[in-house]
């Protein structure tokens, strides 16, 4: 984690690598709102990096 930007956008390839979940679970995640929501533009979807670090830290049983 410590060397995600403190701010930006990640694909989902980069967070899969972060999240170790498959597409499919990723997107299930994101409906059920366990995992946050995309930014969407246009064509393209992107998460924020404050809100995977956060999910790392949750996840991690909010240490850091």
């Amino acid at each position: 984690m410590n060397t995600l930007p403190e701010t930006g956008f990640l694909r989902l390839p980069q967070v899969l690598k972060l999240i170790p979940v498959c597409k499919a679970t990723w997107w299930n995640g994101v409906r059920s709102k366990r995992f946050p929501a995309p930014v969407k533009n246009g064509r393209c979807t992107f998460w924020r990096v404050e809100d995977i670090r956060e999910l790392i830290k949750k996840m991690a049983g909010g240490a850091q």
